[in-house]
């Protein structure tokens, strides 16, 4: 999941090849808006849990960027990435918060998006929203919904970016609204206004004469049945013999139940999956009768 952020990486390309501060940051608000995208699809779906000890390894070279992850922590659960791409760097540390409000279940993260852009001596970092899926049980279709505050801050030139997500609610019509402003941090000025839906689009300064930053690309046909995986994601879950000799056993990849669920298969996917949970039990039981701990393979805690 922490790869398919990475989908829109073409806005950190663009982020780096632009002289403006102002423009660079832009560039970033839009790609930390991209992330959201691909969640509208994955409402009427079980959320996918990654097991402790499980990594995930990409080299994308169409894309120019190769990636790393790791889930380093099962309770609570904390997922670990790096990319490094030919004009960015980013890596991050997600740690999951979930309430059960009876009919929803929202989940809180933790943990910060590190960037820095190879051309520039821009850092930027940034937090993310909290997410929720309605309608879980008495009926109704279900709907996800990002909401809160996210804050880009880039401190070589004292700009910032708040980023609010719009909580919507199920009678509304408005839905999945995205708003903010890029200001200098000293003077408050502002130079730049964004709006627009984390599901549609983003755009920059006032309707009706706001440029688009950035738009999502199309789903694949029938994308509802399979997971709500978009093209990239399905990508990210290829396979290819070769690879199989290369990648350690824990790859993402080499789990039954993700192949079932980009292939449509459900039911028997869900079966697999509390297999495979089980397992992680077992081991866990293990580690705690001979007082051993899990130690991450590629990320050690700073």
């Amino acid at each position: 999941r922490l790869c398919e952020e990475l989908e829109y990486s073409e806005l950190l390309d663009k982020a780096a090849s632009l002289r403006d501060p102002g423009e660079r940051m832009i560039q970033i608000a839009a790609f930390a808006v991209s992330a959201y995208a691909s969640s509208i699809h994955r409402a009427a779906h079980k959320p996918f849990n990654p097991l402790l000890g499980e990594t995930y390894e990409c080299i994308r070279e169409d894309k120019g960027f190769k990636f790393v992850a790791e889930q380093v922590s099962h309770h609570p659960p904390i997922s670990v990435c790096h990319a490094q791409g030919q004009n960015f760097t980013i890596w991050q540390d997600v740690r999951i918060k979930t309430k059960f409000w009876g009919k929803s279940l929202e989940f809180q993260p933790a943990g910060m998006i590190h960037l820095t852009l190879s051309q520039h001596s821009d850092v930027y970092e940034w937090n993310k929203v909290t997410s929720c899926v309605h309608n879980l049980f008495g009926g109704g279709t279900r709907w996800v919904d990002q909401y809160g505050e996210a804050v880009i801050t880039n401190a070589p030139h004292n700009l910032t970016c708040k980023l609010t997500f719009v909580k919507a609610s199920s009678w509304s019509s408005k839905r999945h609204e995205v708003f903010g402003t890029i200001v200098e941090s000293d003077s408050g000025t502002v130079l730049h206004n964004l709006f627009g839906k984390w599901t549609e689009a983003l755009y920059c300064g006032h309707a009706p004469s706001a440029r688009v930053v950035w738009r999502p690309g199309s789903m694949p046909e029938n994308s509802d049945l399979y997971y709500g995986f978009t093209l990239f994601a399905m990508e990210l879950n290829e396979l290819r013999p070769d690879q199989k000799r290369l990648l350690p056993p824990t790859d993402t990849r080499f789990r039954p139940d993700q192949k079932l669920l980009e292939e449509g298969r459900v039911d028997e996917a869900e079966a697999g999956k509390q297999t495979i949970e089980l397992q992680q039990r077992d081991r866990r039981k293990s580690r705690d009768a001979d007082g051993s701990s899990h130690v991450p393979m590629w990320f050690r805690k700073g």
